[in-house]
């Protein structure tokens, strides 16, 4: 694989969410439905020929693959933190796409090298959200694009009401955060909308696979699920039930950015 020849140093907050995601990687594609779903709203709004393509938070390369696709000339290249998403990725795509492992605060590309940034549901991950956007403005070349979807607090809240737990809910920074974030980098918020997404399993199994399956859970150290717990969560995500089935919702943020170079 095309990835540094030294091991990322990661905090331990990431070390976990790069294990999580590699756990997840062999069978995330047939679980990210509603991932997916929520990517072909950005993949509309896609400029045209950028020369150098970056997929961040690429995960197994679906998007990755589709940018190739969509723009055979272009470099394209599949950046993420998690090693076992990478490796996923290039034995199922390739090496015509370039892999890096990479944290998208310290991104290990050159500054303005970048023409299109596509990112979906990725950077929610990341602890600092001022210093994805510091980085996005640096390795933007002049008149760059950035397409990102990324996730608002409520994201999941049905999950963390079932488990009575509210740390089950992503530590998402808010809308005026990330556009707070984006003003102080210099880039220029040409557009952003915010819309719930919700979808619906069959049961509380499908429910959880949903989510551990596609790596967005990270588990707690010493976590200890006794039958009884299991029980009382069943009913109470039972009593959110809709004629659909059990519902999950994804708060989203879809941001159009450029350089302000």
């Amino acid at each position: 694989m095309n990835s540094p020849a030294t091991p990322l140093p990661l905090t331990h907050w990431q070390e976990r969410v790069a294990r999580a995601f590699s756990r997840a990687a062999p069978r995330y594609d047939t679980l990210a439905s509603a991932q997916r779903d929520i990517g072909e709203a950005l993949w509309q709004t896609l400029p045209e020929r950028p020369h150098h393509v970056l997929d961040l938070g690429c995960g197994t390369g679906y998007w990755t693959q589709r940018l190739a696709e969509h723009y055979p000339d272009a470099a394209i290249t599949g950046l993420d933190l998690a090693p076992g998403m990478l490796a996923q990725a290039q034995a199922q795509y390739g090496d015509a796409i370039r892999w890096e492992q990479g944290d998208a605060a310290a991104l290990p590309l050159s500054d303005a090298s970048v023409d299109l940034v596509f990112s979906n549901l990725a950077i929610q991950w990341c602890p600092d959200i001022g210093a994805v956007m510091q980085e996005l403005a640096r390795v933007l070349a002049p008149g760059g694009q950035a397409r990102i979807t990324t996730l608002l607090p409520g994201t999941l809240s049905e999950v963390a009401t079932a488990w009575q737990r509210p740390e089950a809910l992503l530590q998402t920074p808010d809308a005026s955060t990330v556009q707070r974030a984006i003003q102080q980098s210099g880039l220029r918020l040409i557009q952003h909308t915010r819309a719930q997404r919700r979808f619906f399993y069959s049961d509380m199994n499908a429910v959880m696979a949903s989510i551990k399956g596609v790596g967005a859970q990270v588990a707690r150290p010493n976590a200890r699920l006794t039958r009884q717990a299991l029980i009382n969560a069943q009913a109470r995500y039972e009593s959110l039930r809709t004629p659909q089935g059990l519902p999950v919702s994804y708060h989203c943020l879809t941001l159009r950015l450029e350089s302000a170079r």
